[in-house]
């Protein structure tokens, strides 16, 4: 029930400048958010790495109002490609970005044509075309150094664009990635596209406020659409990435998994950093592939509240430092 009441905190400047001024806040974000610029995060990235983890990296930060801010993001994953190459780890560390950063949303004084999943021509307008042009050299520079990127998934007003940049990247970089998120309705038909082109998917259930005309509100219901977008990537010809902090899904990933015929370096389970740190360990020690998502930079406040909406440990974890703490 807190989920949405929090969604709705992390847009208010009001709650921002509240919980940015909490004492005890930067401890607790620390946990979730292991530094703020591409110097804390080398030696975490190592560390990881030391212990047979792999990463995806995320420079957070949403709301850019101006190309110049859309600029500066698309320049600070550049300098992360650069820090990434001499550690000479490939595929073992690639990036995750969300095309908001690179100016998705803002207005452009021009319409762009595009093949897209929906059609075989697409109309997007605003920054559609922006976010494409600012995303494409930093897949073109983690191509460089022998790894990848995966486009993040954000609100469902934003996805048909977001796809018809990922098809549109993959002609020149086919390991491209992409998140989709079982709550959504659609999610089972974009599944099946997916599937079936080869395509690295990354699913989540989803952690964005949706109305109940495009999602799932139960969790009972999300989870038995995971679980049918999770078979049907399984079965395909996809890499499939199970993003999930859940047991029992976890479990049911590697029975689809086996019941598929694939071997351990054919999908990869996924987790946030900070969270459930021993099953992290556990699955890489089990010959799997275990990825953590991490992310680092100032502008945490909503890549944090989010965290906090998914779980419910989470925001006990935050309430129980604020009162031992403040």
């Amino acid at each position: 029930m807190l989920g949405p009441v929090i969604l709705a905190a992390s847009r208010s400047d009001r709650m921002r400048r509240l919980v940015s001024a909490a004492p005890v806040t930067k401890q607790v974000v620390d946990r979730f958010i292991p530094g703020e610029d591409v110097d804390d995060i080398v030696p975490v990235v190592r560390g990881l790495a030391d212990n047979g983890l792999e990463l995806t990296m995320d420079v957070v930060g949403e709301d850019i109002t101006t190309p110049a801010q859309a600029a500066a993001a698309r320049d600070a994953y550049l300098e992360l490609v650069d820090r990434l190459k001499p550690l000479e780890l490939g595929p073992r560390a690639e990036m995750s970005v969300k095309l908001s950063m690179f100016g998705q949303a803002l207005p452009s004084p021009t319409t762009a044509l595009f093949e897209g999943p929906s059609g075989p021509t697409r109309t997007f307008q605003d920054g559609h075309e922006l976010a494409l042009k600012n995303v494409r050299p930093v897949v073109e520079a983690a191509a460089e150094i022998g790894t990848t990127v995966t486009l993040d998934a954000e609100d469902h007003t934003t996805l048909d664009s977001m796809f018809a940049i990922h098809e549109e990247l993959r002609k020149d970089f086919p390991q491209t990635g992409c998140v989709i998120q079982a709550y959504l309705f659609r999610t089972e038909d974009d599944a099946r596209r997916l599937a079936a082109s080869g395509s690295r998917v990354r699913l989540v259930k989803g952690a964005y406020k949706e109305p109940a005309s495009v999602a799932y509100q139960d969790k009972h219901e999300i989870d038995r659409a995971y679980v049918r977008v999770l078979r049907t990537l399984m079965e395909g010809k996809g890499y499939p990435m199970i993003g999930s902090h859940d047991p029992r899904l976890i479990a049911i990933g590697q029975e689809l998994a086996h019941q598929a015929g694939r071997k351990l370096d054919e999908y990869e389970f996924q987790m946030l950093y900070g969270i459930r740190t021993d099953e992290h360990l556990r699955l890489a020690s089990e010959g799997h592939r275990m990825r953590v998502y991490t992310a680092y930079g100032t502008d945490w406040y909503g890549y944090f509240m989010r965290r906090l909406a998914e779980k419910p440990a989470n925001l006990r974890f935050f309430a129980r430092s604020m009162i031992t703490k403040g």
